[in-house]
Formats: C-alpha cells, structure tokens, sequence
C-alpha cells in the first residue's frame, strides 16, 4: 500500500444482548478463549498490513481501552481513540474518525465483535474510488444486513435485518470506503431504531456504481449474543487462536 490506510475499529454500543456480562465492562473486553474480544479485529486489520487503527467506543469506556492497548507499538501499530458520546449507530461511529482519514485515503472499519478466520482485499480496494462490502453466506441472514441479488448474480440491494431475508447473503461487520463516506454520513437521518444505519451506506454507493463485495472463505461470526459469543469460542478454541 503506497497511501497510508485508517483502520477504525468501532468498539462502542451498549452490550444489551450480553447483559448481565456487560453490566460492568464494554462487550469488546469480554474473552473469546483466551484473547480479549478486541483482539481479533486488531488481527485482521494487522494481517492487511494496516498499522494506523483508531479504536471507537464511549466514553464510559475508552480509558479501558487505553489501558489496554496504550499507544499501540506493543503490537507494532499506532493507536488514536476517539469517544463516541452516544450509541447512534455504526455508521455514527465511523463519523467520530473523520479528521484521520485525508482526502485522498481510504478507510478499512471493523465492528470490534466480527472474528474472521481469513481476511484478504484485492490491492485495489485501498486506492481505487469504491466502496467494499465483506459477505458471507449464513443459516440467520435476518439478524444483518442482507443482500439482494438479481438473476446474473449482481447486488442490487442491501436490506437491513429483514423479516424475509431475500438471500442467505449478510453484509459481515468489515468495510471499506473512500473519505467521502464521512460526507454522506452527515446527510443521513436516523432510523426508526434512532441510529444512522451502516446499510444506508453501502446502499449509497450502490446505488452510484461504486460498491463491491468481496465473499469470505472460511469462519466468520459477530459474537454479539450468548449464542454467537460460544460459537467464536469454540471456533478459537478448536483453531487455537
């Protein structure tokens, strides 16, 4: 990579679907076997060759994180923190990370409860001017975002948790965008959940032309809920991660 990349990794929210583990600390610093969730985003934006990371979380937390990780070079990376004040949403998050990403740079976001086995992008995902969504085929699409495909196989539409999920397709927690996402995200009005919707997004640049999807191989899970919290375990585990 010739341009420097931001990698963002979006640690806030409030944990609901873990309470009571998360009455007391922020679901990233939960243990997934025997690494702290936030670990693993770490990995995949280093296996990228990213070494330029902003962690995202609120500010009843960021010390926590801080604490943590310091200033990065324990793990051969540069740590910035940036504070989102309220839970509004991912794509709110990655707004808080705005004045690191120059305008000619790209940015590569990972949702810091998305573990993946193996994360690869073509060179030209982090000069060209696209958008890139990571997608993987699940058995419960319509806990994501779900692409919708038309008959040559082109995505023509993301729906967020839909109650009849259109495909088996989700949109995994890992994007990448050019600076002018940051733009856009200002122009978006809040969901009926009260949050500004990464889905908005990538529908954005879809509808200009500029998204790309790129389809993982290999084990991909959120570990968001009870359920999909074991499943990351007992996959780290049995890969000794």
């Amino acid at each position: 990579m010739n341009k420097k990349i931001e990698g963002i990794i979006l640690a806030g929210g409030t944990g609901s679907r873990l309470y009571p583990l998360t009455r007391v600390t922020n679901k990233h610093l939960l243990p997934v076997y025997n690494k702290l969730m936030i670990f693993y985003p770490l990995e995949t934006l280093k296996t990228l060759g990213i070494k330029d990371i902003c962690i995202v979380s609120g500010g009843e937390h960021i010390a926590d994180f801080i604490r943590l990780l310091g200033s990065g070079s324990e793990f051969g990376v540069k740590f910035t923190y940036k504070v989102q004040d309220e839970p509004k949403g991912i794509a709110h998050a990655l707004l808080q990370a705005e004045g690191l990403v120059k305008n000619d740079e790209k940015v590569v976001a990972v949702l810091g409860d998305n573990i993946f086995e193996k994360v690869e992008a073509p060179s030209e995902a982090f000069s060209d001017n696209n958008a890139y969504i990571y997608i993987k085929e699940v058995e419960d699409p319509e806990r994501f975002g779900v692409v919708r495909f038309n008959k040559k196989n082109e995505i023509i539409g993301i729906t967020e948790k839909p109650k009849e999920p259109p495909s088996k397709f989700a949109v995994t927690g890992m994007y990448i965008y050019p600076n002018d996402v940051f733009g856009f995200i200002k122009t978006l009005k809040p969901s009926q959940r009260g949050e500004l919707e990464i889905t908005d997004v990538n529908n954005w640049y879809l509808k200009q032309g500029r998204l790309k999807a790129i389809t993982i191989d290999g084990f991909w899970s959120d570990a968001g809920t009870f359920e999909s919290l074991l499943n990351a375990t007992l996959f780290a585990a049995k890969n000794k991660a």
